[in-house]
């Protein structure tokens, strides 16, 4: 999940990866005052719903100019706060600031999606020199004395007592973050502070930049033949991309591998030119590290240098403790213990799917060894012999399209929501389209899905906030997105995904229904502003619509026939649906726990590739499977700080999601009304107003059971 707080809230400043910095704005009072006048980007959203995102007028050239601007403007909000000559109360400063930085938070949500999904052109370069104006901008919020006393006086004062849960709740957290970005050092320390936060600003954009750079190579294939063994469908993408590129308009190659996932996995499945597999294999995981000039390498090093040095500067130990304190897990031992818990049972289903691959290969008489590029193949064949399961008879019934009309409909079972397309609603390209969500008749949100890969779009799938939701003065709409990166086929004909490729649309979309549910009063609060391995659970939760019989019966049907999957065939991927469990475990596994020892390392200069390679031999990483994110690509963890030391989240949130499906089960349904308002009133629509272990008490009944988690995976419960 990526999304884009409003940057200019000093509360969530501290989690953002562009957070640290003020500049002098570069414009004189008079150009600034028609900037202010002129420019699209520094207007409050016009148009219906309470105003849009106005994509179809952004200028990219005045993205510089526009942030001095709106920079200035929010340190004058903050300065205001901080000046103010009445006493401190709740009203005045902890909702003043909710607020301040309207501009700001606007613009950096249209920039945000700019890097994320249009990154082309002259934007790295804007990029580069945004990041590090935001990150000074930030710190200079965070170190602000008068600000930060009137914040401690709300927080020490007796007007705490008269403010609700969800008040309290807000004013600690201000309080807490603030301490935490440093508001309590000396001068010195704090311009320390402000130098670390603003190389790491810019040291996130050149690593993100480098993983985008390498995700734009592409496998240039001249003859089908070496194609032999993929769906059709997959072959009519790669010869749409193709078409599309520049190579192909001037005649050749016929076909095209893009090196994001959705591209990869179903070569390195269904490929049965193993030097094809390799090749795409080794492109894909080699992002980052190939020793040229887009190497991540030592940008990592320096990246792990500067969080230890800020970690002891704010009194922690390692840049893990410090990422940890305000989330669920509280210390790094308790993600520690959960992920080592679950890591020996992982490894050893791995050691049995491998046993039964290489059997497989054995008999064939393929004369190999199972390598990481034959894993998925192999693993393939397996699910034949074992559950008499192709993937290929699934997925011509998983066209995306009735997917994503099934997602709609159990959110209308879930929560009553109603989904509508709109007409003439700016987008930012093309392939994006927009509904309007209601609920009971009253329009709730806005919903905007871009689907499709291209250059310039970073890989994966995500979800983004252009605006939250917010009830202060009047009742503020979402608007949220769903971004992934499915390989588009001919016009007119279905776009088919997997199974793997439809629990991803499930689970993002999940991130997205969090978002439309909120119904908080203040922005910090609301949706998905939730602890960091929280907001996994109810995005993790909604992947299990995808199997309810419900969704299989009326949207997975054949794309041809329009017939519903076969009952026959639902049997076979119900009976599987634990297959290869050690493969995705292992592979997300090693990635979390690289991340939590690479930021326990405390202030030494680590060689990541070493790091890597040898933290894994002491684990015992199976040899066939690699890291899901390799260190020199792992944009979740060096993109910026969002999911430093907390990748763990996935797993942690995934020990709340067993738990929790349970309750369904319990009942027998996944539609059950009673259960359905009790997610919504308790986890979905209560964003950050109370504690998410109170939220998740109130919904299970009791703590979490982490013995749920591992029979979810297919794994022995104990030791």
């Amino acid at each position: 999940m990526k999304k884009y707080h409003p940057i200019a809230l000093p509360f969530l400043i501290g989690v953002l990866s562009m957070v640290a910095t003020q500049t002098q704005c570069g414009l004189g009072q008079d150009e600034d005052t028609k900037l202010k006048a002129n420019s699209i980007l520094l207007q409050p959203w016009d148009g219906p719903f309470g105003g849009v995102p106005p994509w179809r007028s952004v200028n990219p050239d005045e993205f510089r100019a526009a942030f001095d601007t709106a920079i200035a403007t929010s340190t004058a909000d903050i300065e205001a706060i901080a000046n103010n000559p009445e006493p401190a109360t709740f009203e005045n400063t902890i909702v003043t600031l909710e607020k301040s930085g309207q501009m700001l938070t606007r613009l950096s949500n249209l920039f945000g999606v700019h890097t994320s999904n249009l990154n082309i052109g002259k934007i790295p370069d804007i990029e580069m020199a945004v990041a590090p104006k935001l990150s000074r901008h930030g710190d200079s919020i965070m170190q602000n004395e008068k600000l930060f006393a009137r914040i401690a006086t709300v927080f020490e004062g007796g007007e705490m007592k008269s403010l609700n849960e969800a008040q309290k709740r807000l004013v600690d957290d201000y309080y807490k973050n603030f301490v935490r970005q440093g508001a309590k050092l000396d001068a010195t320390a704090k311009r320390r502070l402000t130098e670390i936060n603003s190389e790491l600003a810019g040291l996130f954009t050149r690593f993100s930049q480098n993983v985008l750079h390498d995700e734009g190579l592409v496998i240039a294939v001249g003859s089908e033949d070496k194609l032999a063994g993929l769906p059709e469908s997959i072959v009519q993408g790669m010869a749409a991309a193709a078409t599309e590129s520049a190579e192909g308009k001037a005649g050749a190659p016929q076909w095209i591998i893009n090196n994001t996932r959705s591209s990869m996995e179903p070569v390195l499945t269904y490929a049965t030119n193993r030097e094809l597999r390799e090749k795409v294999w080794r492109t894909y995981y080699d992002r980052g590290d190939n020793g040229d000039e887009h190497d991540n390498n030592v940008i990592i090093t320096a990246i792990l240098k500067l969080r230890a040095e800020r970690a002891l500067l704010l009194g922690y130990p390692t840049h893990a403790h410090w990422r940890l304190e305000p989330q669920m897990a509280k210390k790094p031992e308790a993600a520690m213990d959960l992920m080592l818990n679950v890591w020996p049972k992982a490894v050893d289903r791995v050691k049995e799917e491998v046993a039964d691959m290489q059997a497989v290969a054995d008999r064939e008489g393929a004369g190999i060894t199972i390598e990481p590029w034959d894993y998925r193949f192999y693993a393939e064949k397996v699910r034949k012999e074992k559950y008499d399961l192709d993937s290929n008879e699934v997925k011509p019934y998983l066209q995306l399209e009735k997917l994503r009309e099934g997602m709609m409909w159990a959110s209308g079972k879930l929560y009553g929501f109603e989904f509508k397309p709109l007409e003439n609603i700016p987008v930012f390209h093309p392939d994006v389209r927009v509904w309007e969500v209601s609920r009971d008749g009253k329009t709730v949100g806005l919903w905007y899905f871009d689907p499709y890969a291209r250059r310039g779009k970073r890989s994966g799938a995500w979800m983004t906030e252009y605006r939250q939701q917010e009830n202060i003065d009047a009742p503020i709409l979402p608007i949220v997105s769903n971004n992934s990166n499915f390989v588009k086929g001919k016009p007119g004909e279905s776009v088919l995904i997997s199974w793997d490729d439809a629990t991803t649309l499930f689970h993002e979309f999940g991130h997205a229904l969090h978002g439309l549910c909120s119904q908080c009063k203040y922005p910090s609060q609301a949706g998905t502003s939730v602890a960091r391995d929280y907001v996994e659970f109810p995005s993790q939760l909604n992947e299990h619509w995808l199997s309810t019989p419900e969704i299989l019966e009326k949207f997975a049907v054949h794309y041809k026939t329009g017939k519903p999957m076969p009952q026959e065939l639902l049997d076979k991927v119900k009976k599987a649906e634990n297959f290869n469990q050690g493969f995705g475990t292992v592979e997300y596994l090693a990635s979390a726990l690289i991340d939590m020892k690479l930021h326990l390392a405390g202030n030494v200069s680590i060689d990541p590739d070493k790091f890597e390679r040898e933290t894994l031999t002491e684990l015992g990483m199976p040899s066939e499977i690699v890291m899901r994110h390799r260190t020199p690509q792992f944009n979740h963890v060096f993109a910026d700080d969002g999911y430093s030391a907390g990748y763990y989240s996935y797993l942690w949130s995934d020990a709340l999601t067993a738990d929790a499906a349970n309750v369904f089960d319990d009942v027998g349904s996944y539609y059950d009304p009673a259960t359905c308002k009790s997610l919504y009133e308790n986890i979905m629509s209560v964003g950050d107003t109370i504690d998410p272990a109170e939220g998740f008490r109130r919904f299970r009944g009791r703590d979490v059971d982490t013995e749920a988690l591992l029979k979810k995976r297919g794994f022995p419960v104990g030791n």
